[in-house]
């Protein structure tokens, strides 16, 4: 026998031998329990692989699904925090939106709104009708994808959606064009026409609801569902999820890679290892290095990361005694700053919570940032007196409950949802996609081309890297989005 003649020569071959047996916590950690973590977590168990653990920080699945009862007692109801709507449900015979699947699967109750005829239009003077530029933004809008997908079909560059819409002659000027442009783009982008892509607005409204692109319809079913929207993510997660696949409360920090596993450190101190990790961190936490790598990611992926916009969608929940607004689902009030809490939905509604005297309004962007950044009692002032300016004839009372999250402040997600910029190229989406080392994924929706911004986008990206590290898993090889060690133009600057 000479197998350990060596002796202590061999010692530190021997600790790796036993380091590499060492039992790892799972097969694949799935760091996020949102849409994008669920069903890569229900993709892998189709797949036959069930050694894999979720790691969520709040207390419950569902990510940025997130529901609260609000009012005073005796009048309250569950509202939505963040994703309300099924944006875009099914056409007659066309595709389904897979988030619709599982709202009908799982008896998720939902009403559809009327986003676009039934609104009241007011501006500083009171109710105004101005829906004729309401019509006309909404024209506006549809050329302004027409002339995107022009660009794409001819190989042009790139611009942002303000350039876009000043080439089909859109140049809104007054308070009403202004606030009815807002609601065409803002409010579905949360982000400027300055902020946004032309081309991948575009995208953004014909792959999800343009049946002749692919898209689902132009319905959006908003839930209603006293037991919060998060249910049908939450149900899905029920069918096949076993109670040591989930670890809750638990706030990753670090991430330690190499090309032979991944380590995970929990804020608790805490430390899992895996054979792989997929992250679905919302871009607003990468860019804060609110979770750490080591080593530092790679160049290509952190400009892929910081390339790519944060949004902040805010919805401010407002509870009166007793209804005193439009009949009408929607309200857009034309303010003399563009922005400035433009957009009402009376949840008050024979169609929603009819009695419940709940009205809110949405503000997006850098508006959502300054929101946050100041206290609730100037924010309610604020509110109060835009609308006592849209119903100067109505004696309008102090509410009786009042709340709004701060999204772009919350280190667990930064914002609400991704939107594309100007100049975010194909190679820079293809980095954000990419895999580290092989080991080291990332899913979510701001990875979605098509989708970004939306839940369908998590849930078809959670469901293709779940696909995709079940290939590593089974020695099926691992294929995934090659990255781009450069993005480049393509010409370059002549000075």
């Amino acid at each position: 026998m000479v197998r350990f003649a060596c002796g202590l020569l061999c010692l530190p071959f021997l600790l790796a031998i036993l380091e590499g047996a060492e039992s790892k916590n799972a097969t694949v950690l799935i760091l996020g329990g949102g849409v994008a973590g669920v069903i890569a977590a229900r993709t892998l168990h189709e797949q036959g692989i069930n050694n894999f653990k979720i790691v969520e920080a709040r207390d419950e699945l569902g990510g940025r699904l997130m529901t609260f009862k609000f009012g005073v007692i005796g009048n309250q109801h569950a509202l939505e925090l963040g994703p309300n709507w099924v944006q875009g449900t099914e056409t007659t015979d066309g595709p389904k939106n897979p988030i619709w699947s599982l709202v009908q699967k799982h008896g998720v109750k939902t009403q559809e709104s009327d986003w676009t005829g039934s609104v009241t239009t007011y501006d500083a003077t009171g109710a105004v009708d101005y829906l004729d530029q309401f019509d006309a933004s909404s024209d506006d809008f549809t050329n302004l994808t027409i002339v995107a997908g022009a660009r794409v079909d001819k190989k042009l560059v790139d611009l942002s959606s303000r350039t876009g819409y000043s080439l089909i002659g859109s140049k809104p000027k007054t308070p009403q064009a202004m606030a009815c442009e807002y609601y065409q783009l803002d409010w579905e982008s949360a982000g400027t026409p300055e902020e946004s892509s032309m081309i991948t607005t575009s995208w953004a409204a014909n792959f999800t609801y343009d049946p002749d692109f692919g898209g689902f319809g132009d319905s959006n079913a908003m839930s209603i569902d006293q037991r919060g929207f998060k249910r049908f993510i939450q149900a899905e997660a029920a069918t096949f999820l076993k109670a040591n696949q989930i670890l809750l409360n638990s706030t990753v920090k670090n991430i330690t890679y190499s090309t032979s596993g991944v380590e995970v450190s929990l804020a608790t101190g805490e430390k899992l290892s895996a054979d792989y990790a997929l992250t679905t961190f919302s871009v607003g936490v990468l860019q804060n290095d609110d979770v750490l790598f080591h080593p530092p990611l790679p160049d290509w992926k952190r400009e892929a990361i910081h390339r790519m916009t944060m949004a902040t969608y805010t919805k401010i929940f407002l509870q009166f005694p007793r209804k005193f607004w439009f009949d009408t689902e929607m309200g857009l009030y034309a303010d003399p700053e563009r922005g400035r809490y433009p957009v009402w939905q009376s949840l008050d509604h024979k169609n929603f919570f009819s009695g419940s005297g709940i009205f809110f309004v949405t503000v997006t962007g850098d508006y959502s940032v300054r929101v946050e950044a100041l206290p609730d009692s100037q924010i309610q002032d604020e509110v109060m007196g835009v609308l006592r300016t849209m119903f100067p004839n109505v004696t309008v009372p102090d509410p009786i409950a009042f709340h709004f999250p701060r999204w772009h402040n919350n280190p667990l997600f930064r914002g609400s949802y991704s939107n594309w910029p100007p100049s975010f190229f194909s190679g820079h989406h293809q980095n954000l996609r990419a895999a580290v080392e092989d080991r080291l994924w990332f899913a979510g929706e701001a990875t979605s081309q098509k989708y970004f911004g939306f839940l369908h986008g998590a849930f078809f990206e959670g469901q293709d890297t779940g696909l995709a590290i079940a290939k590593c898993v089974h020695g099926a090889g691992c294929v995934h989005p090659s990255y781009v060690e450069d993005v480049v133009n393509a010409r370059p600057y002549d000075i």
